[in-house]
């Protein structure tokens, strides 16, 4: 189902950022389907009410943040398609 990091391994980038252990460590996935899955703090709770208004939120979502970080390390790995 996994099938490839899209950006560097969240325990050693080499750029400081690296998770040092078992927690806190962001990850961008892609799937066998072609979406992706995001490891990342879950803060639904926090940031929903805070939603604009023509943001929703449906059953089973959840709002993940990443570290800006990860994503922009991970831009190069990101398909254009």
């Amino acid at each position: 189902m996994f099938v490839r990091r899209i950006g560097p391994h969240p325990h050693g980038d080499g750029g400081g950022n690296g998770s040092a252990g078992a927690n806190n460590c962001p990850d961008i996935w892609e799937l066998e389907s072609g979406d992706f899955a995001v490891i990342g703090l879950e803060r639904t709770a926090e940031l929903q009410p805070l939603l604009p208004p023509d943001a929703f939120l449906d059953p089973g979502e959840a709002i993940v943040v990443l570290p800006r970080h990860v994503l922009v390390k991970a831009r190069e790995n990101i398909p254009l398609e």
